[in-house]
């Protein structure tokens, strides 16, 4: 069996977020790997209630312990690296990534109790390292993060460009804009394969600038009257420079809210991204500030409902009012599966009187991702022989993968999480599958996806739970009155009689109703009590809650 290199997705195909890929290169079970990100998504408080992170499922790169010789991280965004502090114990192997990402890595575990320290290796963009059989390059990439990188990776049979997040920005605000030149070299180089961001392959055209956006925010903090807060995804490191640019032109100083936010500005500050900007002030200072002398910065654009703007929205947050006059500007654009969130906040502070600037009215936000002329550009430098398109949903997907075809890409391969592609050495196809899957992260427990737990806790949201315990002697006779719990039911039936009274009654006629040998049998007694409770309460509510019935012998 000759060499060749593969790649298979674990995560982040077929869906925006929890990326996380593996490249192999040798001979069948004798590959050596790499790794390439490690990220999460959001839970959804409707599908999966108590959870906030999802986590992929590595049990393949498990199996492969001592066979990785790399986790590489392209930036530092929690859809790429979110994962990293939760899974690197179970794979123990070196970490590579840019400073940025590398101190915000640091900075993350050292706000967490017991996370163990992961071996990080520092690669300045442009930078090279070579693992096991691989040589890895950082070519710079603009995104909406500090220090996003393209990786070339080199092996034996080839080379394959895993582009991670970008764009083309001729003008970030910050940061190294990507690097065409070194873009092109590669393409006369050959490129055997790219695998390739497909999150904005829909649209027309290309990204407008962050410089753009920052001449457009400038001008929204000099012409406001009262305060002003502006809410961004706090890893957006050049947004929050331009606001604080702004803010400095105007003489407003800058007020830090949020834990995010601040870890970000911190790991920004010490790398030099906020050179020549006074220090941010303290949540504390906000109200001691003439209110034409300030500018908020606040986690919570997404419509977390425990981040700063959604407790400033509904009047909670302990040192910050928004009140009429001020204004808000929501420098972000909602993930799809916010909007509705997002919608409560901006309705919470336009009632309160509050100006509302979205990217709907409004200048204020740019994507970090290429559209259409932006993908044919890097294609044309490239000069790719095959594209596998990952970091979308089926349809982003599936029109990346017929645009590049339009724009005389030779080759084009979709594959799903799991499915093993040869891209290298051999011809592309489908060489093997391996498992893939959810981790749910519920609490401080990573729990399987295929569990009972969140089924169970939708169940306890759509119908509550009631508890029952009753105690009976040994000749089956009742002692005492049943005790009886419930939890989410309404306190009364359709007909008025309290809830209480229904459940007590269809207890008791239960008990009755069963011959006195089944009493005496605590799980007979047990399984006709739940039937019963929840037959009645569908009778008389129109649904079936969990029961918990709990026999005791006296």
């Amino acid at each position: 069996m000759a060499s060749d290199l593969v790649f298979v997705p674990l995560g982040g195909v077929g869906e925006i977020g929890m990326n996380i890929g593996l490249y192999g290169y040798g001979e069948g079970r004798k590959r050596r790997w790499l790794m390439v990100d490690c990220g999460v998504i959001f839970g959804d408080p409707a599908q999966t209630p108590g959870i906030d992170l999802i986590l992929p499922d590595i049990r393949f790169a498990k199996s492969l312990k001592g066979s990785i010789d790399a986790l590489v991280l392209t930036h530092a965004h929690e859809d790429h690296f979110g994962a990293v502090l939760d899974l690197w114990p179970e794979l123990r192997c070196p970490i590579y990534a840019t400073p940025f990402a590398a101190a915000l890595l640091e900075a993350k575990r050292a706000s967490e109790k017991g996370v163990a320290k992961p071996e990080v290796r520092e690669i300045p963009q442009g930078g090279r390292f070579k693992a096991g059989p691989f040589e890895v390059e950082f070519i710079p990439v603009a995104h909406s993060i500090p220090e996003s990188s393209a990786l070339a990776i080199r092996t034996p049979v080839g080379l394959a460009l895993h582009t991670g997040d970008w764009k083309i920005d001729p003008t970030p605000v910050i940061g190294l804009p990507t690097d065409e030149r070194r873009m092109r070299e590669i393409g006369e180089e050959g490129v055997a394969a790219v695998i390739g961001d497909s999150t904005n392959a829909l649209r027309e055209g290309k990204s407008a600038s962050e410089t753009d956006v920052a001449i457009s925010l400038a001008d929204l903090i000099r012409t406001a009257k009262g305060r002003v807060a502006v809410t961004t995804f706090a890893s957006n490191v050049g947004r929050l420079r331009a606001v604080a640019d702004a803010a400095l032109a105007c003489d407003r100083q800058v007020v830090l809210i949020g834990r995010a936010m601040k870890r970000a500005s911190d790991v920004g500050r010490m790398l030099g991204y906020f050179d020549g900007i006074p220090e941010f002030l303290e949540p504390s200072a906000y109200g001691y500030l003439p209110r034409d002398k300030v500018v908020a910065l606040m986690t919570g654009s997404q419509g977390e409902p425990r981040a700063a703007l959604a407790r400033v929205a509904e009047g909670s947050h302990p040192e910050v009012t928004i009140a009429k006059g001020d204004r808000v500007i929501f420098s972000s654009r909602a993930i799809p599966g916010n909007e509705k969130a997002v919608g409560r906040i901006i309705n919470g502070l336009v009632a309160g009187g509050a100006e509302v600037i979205t990217d709907r009215t409004h200048f204020v936000h740019v994507s970090g991702h290429p559209r259409r002329e932006e993908i044919a550009m890097l294609y044309g430098w490239l000069k790719p022989q095959l594209l596998v398109p990952v970091h979308g949903e089926e349809l982003h997907m599936h029109e990346h993968a017929a645009f590049a075809k339009e724009i005389g890409v030779p080759k084009v391969a979709r594959v799903g999480d799991g499915q093993m592609i040869r891209i290298a050495g051999g011809p592309p196809e489908i060489v093997d599958e391996v498992a893939t899957g959810r981790m749910l992260k519920d609490g401080k427990v990573l729990i399987q996806s295929t569990e009972s737990t969140i089924g169970e806790r939708r169940k306890l949201a759509f119908a509550g739970v009631v508890t029952v315990a009753v105690a009976i002697d040994a000749q089956g006779v009742m002692a005492g009155d049943p005790e009886i719990r419930f939890t989410g039911l309404p306190s009364r039936d359709d007909e008025g009689e309290q809830m209480f009274v229904v459940l007590r009654d269809t207890v008791l006629d239960c008990l009755e109703g069963l011959p006195k040998p089944k009493r005496r049998d605590a799980n007979a007694v047990a399984t006709a009590i739940e039937r019963s409770v929840r037959a009645e309460l569908n009778l008389v509510w129109g649904k079936k809650p969990v029961c918990h019935v709990a026999v005791i012998g006296v």
